[in-house]
């Protein structure tokens, strides 16, 4: 049964978001970053990438029309996965990547053998699920990696429910790097940098990007 977050997202709501965060080109994407947080998010990416091989293997959880995917091709990763609920955002996603596998499903339930992916990742996506359900979700994130969990995620030292659009009970604040190992004491912290908005809209909020292994 879908969680009242995931009918949320299958719906209307979802559709919209991704159409108001469609890019035109490349250059939109970087330039969204930029006048958020003052850097592209390839460049952001680099903090916890950096030095990786990039003939991993990697699965982005919640991938909406790819970017971030797209994002990892232009650094140069070749082995490419991501998992989406709403198929609106999986047809428009095929449209516009090209050697990027996407397809239509739920990050509580990973269609994929165990630690087939060296690295699983996030990108804004743990900051839609409910507190009561971290721990669903990144049990099988961890189970689906043989080595690296990362995430890019809105952050707070304790867990916030934020108005958004309207809505409570759809976002929140966290320290999610800290919930994972929380959850999976073997996990260890490569790397964690918080990343604050330089914009007026945003100012004082700041996203984190992290680095667990196994």
């Amino acid at each position: 049964m879908k969680t009242d977050q995931e009918n949320f997202w299958s719906k209307n709501f979802g559709q919209e978001y991704s159409d108001r965060n469609s890019w035109q080109s490349d250059a939109e994407w970087d330039k969204f970053y930029f006048d958020n947080w003052g850097k592209s998010k390839l460049d952001i990416n680099n903090i916890v990438l950096e030095g990786l091989p990039r003939d991993i293997r990697i699965l982005e959880v919640g991938c909406n029309i790819g970017m971030q995917l797209r994002g990892f091709q232009r650094m140069g990763f070749e082995n490419l996965y991501g998992i989406e609920l709403q198929h609106y955002a999986v047809e428009k996603a095929k449209q516009i990547n090209s050697k990027i596998n996407i397809i239509q499903g739920s990050g509580f339930d990973l269609p994929f053998k165990d630690e087939f992916f060296d690295l699983v990742c996030t990108n804004g996506v743990l900051i839609h699920i409910a507190p009561a359900d971290h721990s669903r979700i990144m049990k099988e994130m961890y189970r689906c990696s043989s080595k690296y969990i990362m995430g890019w995620e809105y952050y707070a030292d304790d867990i916030q429910d934020i108005n958004y659009r309207g809505n409570t009970g759809y976002l929140w604040k966290a320290d999610f790097a800290g919930i994972f190992m929380k959850n999976f004491p073997g996990l260890k912290e490569v790397s964690r940098t918080k990343v604050p908005y330089i914009s007026e809209k945003e100012k004082g909020n700041v996203d984190e990007i992290y680095l667990l292994t196994k």
